[in-house]
C-alpha cells in the first residue's frame, strides 16, 4: 500500500505527462483514502454539549454525549440526504414540477435525526406540515418522498397527499391544520397506555402553533391521564413571517405546560437533541406522564415556497446562522477533529448522496400519475375502494328513493 501511495504521489508531481494531472490527483486521493483502514479511526468519542434549561425538573440530561464512528457516519449521511432532498425540492418547485403547498426543512435536520436516534422504531411520531425530514427518518425512501411531492403513483401516499400529507408505519403525518396534530398525538399516546405497550408518542408543532388553544387543552388531558407523550415545539424563531417576540407574550415555550415539566434544548446540535429525547423518553416510559420540550432551531428557506424568507429577516441573519450553527457543519467538524472520520470519507458520502437524490428526482419526474379511476381509493384503511360523488364525472349514479 505504501508503494502504491508513493507511486501515485510521484505521478502527481510529474504533472500532465503522467496521463493528465487531474486524473493523477484523483488517483492519489483514492489511494490515500484507501490507505486509511478502520483501525486508523477512533471507534467513539465523548463530547461536551450544552446544558438544557429546566422547568419543574430537579435533574436534566447530562452535559456529555458519547458518539461512535458508525453513529456519526449514519447521522451525517441522513442529514445530508435531507438537506439535498430539500434543495432538490426547491429546484423542482421553481420548475413548476412540484405544485401547491411545500414547506422545506433545511436547517432543522438535527431535530428529526436526533429524535429518531433516541426513540425506538415501535414508538410513534406525528408532526405538522413541515414533514419531509421526519418522513425520511421514519423509513420512507427519498424516491417515494419526491414522487409524492410531484403527485406520482410511486409516492408514499400514492401521489394523493403531497408535501403536507405523508405517512408510514408509526408516523401519522404531515398535518395541514395548524396545531391539530397535537391532540391527535395525545390520542396515540393514550392508545399506547390503554394497550399496555411500553411505547411513547412524540407530538411536534412549531412556535407559530404554540398559542393554539387546543394545545393547552391537550396538555391538561395528557397531565391528568399521565400519557407517555413528548410535546416538542420546534422553535425556528418565525411563525410564517412573524418573529416569536412579536407573536408570544412569553417565548419560554418549554414552560408553556405549567404543571408539566419542560426542557429547552439546542436544536442545532444533534447530540443535544438525541440526549434530551432519550431523557424525555425514559421519563415517559417510567409512568411519569408527559413532558414539554422546546428545540431552538432555524429554517433557511422561507415558511413555504411562496415566502422568499427575507422580508422579515435579513440575508445577513441567515448567513450568520449558516456559518456559526449549521447542524451538518457542526457534526462534520466534531467527527474530523476527533478522528471519527476523514474529510475525504465525508466527501465520498456527499457524492453518493447527490447521486441518490438525482436518481430519485428522475423517478419522481417520470413515474406516471395515479389514474383517474383511483381517486376514490384509500379513503378508509383496509376497505375496498368505492366510488365518491364528484371526482369522476362519467359515473352515472342512481337514486335509491
Amino acid at each position: 500500500m505504501r508503494k502504491m501511495l508513493l507511486a501515485a504521489l510521484s505521478r502527481v508531481l510529474q504533472g500532465p505527462a503522467a496521463a493528465g494531472r487531474t486524473g493523477a490527483v484523483s488517483e492519489a486521493s483514492r489511494v490515500m483514502v484507501a490507505s486509511r483502514n478502520y483501525g486508523d479511526f477512533a471507534s467513539e468519542a465523548t463530547f461536551e454539549i450544552k446544558p438544557c434549561d429546566l422547568h419543574r425538573l430537579e435533574k436534566g440530561p447530562g452535559t456529555t454525549a458519547v458518539m461512535t464512528r458508525e453513529e456519526g457516519l449514519h447521522y451525517y449521511k441522513t442529514m445530508q440526504t435531507i438537506r439535498r432532498m430539500e434543495l432538490k425540492s426547491d429546484q423542482l418547485y421553481k420548475q413548476k414540477i412540484i405544485r401547491g403547498f411545500c414547506h422545506l426543512y433545511d436547517g432543522q435536520e438535527a431535530c428529526c435525526v436526533g429524535i429518531e436516534a433516541a426513540i425506538k422504531p415501535t414508538d410513534h411520531v406525528i408532526t405538522a406540515y413541515r414533514a419531509h425530514g421526519f418522513t425520511f427518518t421514519r423509513g420512507v425512501p427519498v424516491r417515494e418522498i419526491l414522487a409524492e411531492l410531484t403527485g406520482r403513483k410511486g409516492g408514499c401516499a400514492k401521489g394523493k397527499g403531497g408535501s403536507m400529507h405523508m405517512y408510514t408505519k408509526n408516523f401519522y403525518g404531515g398535518n395541514g391544520i395548524v396545531g391539530a396534530q397535537v391532540p391527535l398525538g395525545a390520542g396515540v399516546a393514550l392508545a399506547c397506555k390503554y394497550f399496555g405497550k411500553n411505547e411513547i408518542c412524540v407530538a411536534l408543532y412549531g412556535d407559530g402553533a404554540a398559542n393554539q388553544g387546543q394545545i393547552f387543552e391537550t396538555y391538561n388531558m395528557a397531565a391528568l391521564w399521565k400519557l407517555p407523550c413528548i410535546f416538542v415545539c420546534e422553535n425556528n424563531r418565525y411563525g410564517m413571517g412573524t418573529s416569536v417576540e412579536r407573536a408570544a407574550a412569553s417565548t419560554d415555550y418549554y414552560k408553556r405546560g405549567y404543571f408539566i415539566p419542560g426542557l429547552r434544548v439546542d436544536g442545532m446540535d444533534i447530540l443535544c437533541v438525541r440526549e434530551s429525547i432519550k431523557f424525555a423518553a425514559d421519563y415517559c416510559r417510567a409512568g411519569n406522564g408527559p413532558l414539554v420540550m422546546e428545540l431552538q432551531t432555524y429554517r433557511y428557506h422561507g415558511h413555504s415556497m411562496s415566502d422568499p424568507g427575507i422580508s422579515y429577516r435579513t440575508r445577513e441573519e441567515i448567513q450568520e446562522v449558516r456559518s456559526k450553527s449549521d447542524p451538518i457543519t457542526l457534526l462534520k467538524d466534531r467527527m474530523v477533529n476527533n478522528n471519527l472520520a476523514s474529510v475525504e470519507e465525508l466527501k465520498e458520502i456527499d457524492v453518493a448522496v447527490r447521486k441518490e437524490i438525482e436518481e430519485a428526482a428522475q423517478f419522481a419526474t417520470t413515474d406516471p400519475e395515479p389514474p383517474l379511476e383511483e381517486l376514490g381509493h384509500h379513503i378508509y384503511f383496509n376497505e375496498p375502494p368505492f366510488e365518491v360523488r364528484g371526482p369522476n364525472q362519467w359515473i352515472k349514479y342512481k337514486s335509491l328513493s
